[in-house]
């Protein structure tokens, strides 16, 4: 839950490019792909938990060979979509979905591994401009890590593992679409 508070502090610091209507967008985005592959929200959800995981060493060595600035940078300028592609200008990204990533995430969460193979390169970028949000409004999004603590914190700095996608955007939901 820790990294949900660290998006929650992104969209209520006015130095930080997050928004409600961004976050929505994102969580929107997110939706629709799991409507079009038919993938139902606690498996979307398991989808992003293990995404994430994937994602994570794969950023962790973007930051430690300097690129990471660069890559959220091409984010920066690029659009928010649900469609196909958006992996070509994105490092090692593409390179991480695997036939090992895909038969895990289809194990883990029962959606078809065909399903998978075209929902992942369009939901990597997403999750890419989900981070995105915590960069610093004053040092550009080609700052990379030092100005973005969302970042930072899925990067999980301090090691205590709490950093789960899956749950930031059940969460997520549950404070774009409050409980009546």
């Amino acid at each position: 839950m820790g990294l949900f508070f660290d998006v929650l502090s992104a969209v209520n610091n006015p130095n930080q490019n997050a928004s409600v209507d961004q976050l929505s967008s994102v969580a929107g985005t997110v939706q629709q792909l799991a409507s079009q592959h038919g993938v139902e929200p606690s498996a979307m959800q398991g989808i992003l938990s293990g995404l994430g995981g994937a994602m994570r060493p794969a950023l962790q060595q973007q930051a430690t060979g300097g690129g990471l600035g660069d890559l959220m940078g091409q984010l920066a300028s690029s659009q928010l979509t649900g469609g196909g592609g958006g992996l070509g200008n994105m490092g090692g990204l593409a390179a991480m979905i695997t036939p090992q990533l895909i038969q895990g995430l289809s194990q883990k969460t029962g959606v078809n591994s065909g399903a998978l193979q075209s929902m992942l390169p369009a939901l990597i970028p997403v999750v890419m401009q989900f981070l995105n949000m915590g960069a610093s409004k004053t040092g550009g999004s080609a700052a990379g890590l030092a100005d973005n603590p969302l970042l930072k914190s899925f990067l999980d700095g301090d090691r205590d593992g709490d950093v789960d996608l899956g749950d930031v955007f059940k969460f997520t939901g549950r404070f774009l679409n409050p409980a009546r």
